[in-house]
């Protein structure tokens, strides 16, 4: 009995050790005075560099007013697609707030928070001289694609493109001008956004409708889902919904008015 009751005081305390660690984070990010935050930088206008090599964007305005509510400095850290996970494992960021969608298989390694704060599906962009009409249009043909897009496996198994794929956009939209793909797969909010905003997608559209609709999550580190880190940001990002502040950011960043943060806000207002 003696040796159970000390055996079962062990675990206890090692228990509360344990817990007491994970949720450490949070009081370490305090600590230190800082959180960093992986951000996209050309992903106009959720995250971009402006002509005078600042940050901005509707994420970047996310990621300061985490710091803000933290009482800390935001240092931001670009990202891709192909990065930003395991920059979260490797401990070089606190933070995901870089257009990730979230998926079963992401949330095997990495936190997600719920609630999600924005939401994207899958399209093209492409020049209007190739005339596409439907998806069926992409197969045996050479398209454009991010390294690491949850939607890239999904397009290629169902429609069959040969997707060229490259690490961010800016070399995915020069082959897309040189012709070296006939479309760009990417998300429809992004591409959306580009051509109401930018003269020199002029001669291109977005041919299909829009498939797959996918929520975005900020995430944390797996281990601090459920820890004091993980509850802080959910909360975060509730209060997000639920006071219209990432309604008047999207505005603010001439983003089209979005349906799913609208049902969001009507839900928790």
């Amino acid at each position: 009995m003696t040796i159970s009751i000390k055996t079962a005081i062990a675990a206890a305390v090692a228990a509360m050790i344990s817990t007491g660690a994970m949720a450490d984070a949070l009081q370490d990010i305090k600590d230190a005075g800082k959180i960093v935050v992986g951000v996209k930088q050309d992903y106009k206008p959720w995250g971009y560099l402006s002509s005078d090599g600042e940050l901005q964007g509707l994420e970047i305005d996310l990621a300061k007013d985490v710091a803000t509510r933290l009482g800390v400095e935001v240092e931001l850290v670009p990202v891709v697609a192909s990065n930003r996970m395991e920059f979260l494992q490797q401990g070089r960021i606190d933070l995901i707030i870089a257009t990730m969608g979230d998926n079963p298989k992401r949330r095997q390694v990495i936190g997600m928070i719920e609630p999600n704060y924005y939401a994207g599906g899958t399209n093209v962009i492409a020049p209007k001289a190739a005339e596409l009409s439907e998806w069926e249009s992409l197969r045996g043909k050479d398209v454009c694609a991010l390294q690491g897009s949850y939607y890239n496996r999904r397009v290629t198994e169902l429609y069959g493109p040969n997707l060229v794929a490259f690490a961010g956009i800016p070399e995915a939209t020069a082959a897309l001008k040189n012709g070296s793909c006939i479309a760009f797969l990417y998300d429809n909010t992004w591409i959306e956004s580009q051509l109401a905003s930018d003269e020199q997608w002029a001669d291109f559209e977005m041919p299909f409708a829009t498939e797959d609709p996918q929520a975005w999550s900020i995430a944390v580190p797996l281990e601090e889902l459920d820890q004091a880190y993980g509850q802080k940001m959910s909360e975060i990002v509730t209060d997000w919904h639920k006071s219209g502040f990432l309604i008047e950011r999207n505005e603010a960043n001439g983003i089209a008015p979005s349906p799913f943060l609208q049902e969001q806000h009507d839900m928790l207002k």
